[in-house]
């Protein structure tokens, strides 16, 4: 019951902050209207040069791909930059004393945590289902190859990114004390993550370098299961009703990062479902153990 009420608690203070809440709504839009304009062109390029220069490929199948390589980028930022930015509740209640209020209660230090947890959950993963919606559309719009399954599965793994997402803003916000802080570190985040996960360009064009230290980021494995089941219809459309064969299609998929390894190796799709899993587990639980040493403290 004190969980169901803290959460609560949370979530309609996350809600009557206009300001926020509408900040936080507007982002994937934004994301998809700077994407299109700037890097959807790169992305074309790109495809165009990893096709055979005999083949005609039709403009439609092409501005499928790039449209489909467009939403995934925006996919996997928006799971992680949405929940920094509905995480702020917490930084407000430390910046404003109020966890002080809290902290003297007969309240558990885990039940205090898990309510923010479930909190920013439940609203970035509105927000997140909402960007996920306004993708298909566009996709309906631009060209449309996605199957039923790959529909569901890119559902899971939004859903999936969205837990991975509150449970990494949760860890990193618990260390800070003033809105200030969390502003610096939404933003160093926006700027960043998409760099250092593969979303803004596909990890495959680095290094090996530094696509071997971008493979120790959970959150690239999270990007790659968006891109593999956001694209897959647009490969098996080049596959059946353009003649290309499977090593282009092969060549393609690890041009994207719909195919990645990690030092080499080949990295399985259910691989990648397990580290987003340990991940996870990994921050919620290290998460849950800081603020119940912080709560010691007070």
């Amino acid at each position: 019951m004190t969980l169901l009420l803290l959460t609560k608690r949370n979530i309609k203070l996350f809600f009557r902050d206009k300001g926020l809440f509408f900040t936080s709504l507007i982002t994937p839009i934004i994301l998809l209207v700077l994407y299109a304009t700037f890097l959807a062109g790169i992305y074309k390029d790109s495809f165009l040069s990893n096709l055979p220069s005999n083949l005609n490929i039709s403009d439609k199948i092409v501005d499928a791909f790039v449209a489909s390589q467009l939403i995934s980028s925006i996919l996997a930022v928006t799971s992680i930059t949405v929940a920094f930015s509905t995480n702020f509740l917490m930084v407000q209640d430390i910046a404003n004393k109020k966890i002080l209020d809290i902290a003297i209660t007969p309240i558990r230090s885990r039940t205090l945590a898990l309510s923010y947890f479930i909190a920013t959950l439940f609203s970035t993963l509105i927000i997140c289902l909402l960007a996920y919606l306004i993708s298909l559309i566009y996709l309906a719009i631009v060209g449309f190859y996605m199957n039923v399954s790959d529909v569901f599965l890119l559902l899971l793994d939004i859903i999936l990114m969205t837990i991975f997402g509150t449970a990494l803003s949760s860890l990193v916000n618990i260390f800070l004390k003033t809105e200030g802080q969390i502003s610096a570190v939404g933003a160093i985040v926006s700027a960043g993550y998409g760099f250092i996960c593969g979303a803004y360009m596909p990890i495959a064009s680095f290094s090996d370098g530094i696509r071997n230290f971008i493979m120790l980021v959970p959150g690239t494995y999270g990007t790659s299961l968006i891109r593999e089941h956001t694209m897959n219809g647009v490969f098996n459309e080049l596959k059946n009703n353009n003649n290309i064969n499977d090593v282009v299609i092969d060549n393609l998929k690890t041009s994207f990062d719909c195919n990645i390894k990690f030092f080499n190796n080949d990295v399985s799709t259910i691989f990648k479902y397990l580290v987003i899993i340990i991940a996870i587990f990994i921050f919620l639980s290290c998460y849950i153990i800081i603020n119940h040493i912080k709560k010691k403290r007070i």
